[in-house]
């Protein structure tokens, strides 16, 4: 347990840092989760027109460090190739 000021503070701004980092990761996550699944109903439209979104989440949670740069880009590749893969 904390005994000093600056150590109670810490804990305080550490449990509200995670809560904001916890909800940013969960909507990056949900981001992805439904353009995959569009892509899995192969809704070409649909996804393609959801791509932006993800990857602008993807974008905001590697600029925040909640997940690293190159986990970001690897899954914009990826999501990216998939809906080109997609036939109309």
């Amino acid at each position: 347990m904390a005994v000093t000021k600056t150590a109670k503070r810490a804990i305080r701004s550490a449990t509200n840092r995670k809560v904001v980092n916890d909800k940013r990761k969960k909507t990056m996550k949900e981001t992805v989760k439904s353009t995959r699944a569009l892509i899995s109903q192969k809704d070409k439209k649909g996804s393609e027109k959801n791509l932006p979104t993800t990857f602008s989440a993807l974008d905001k949670a590697a600029k925040r460090g909640i997940i690293k740069k190159g986990t970001a880009d690897r899954k914009k590749s990826r999501l990216a190739k998939a809906v080109a893969k997609i036939e109309k």
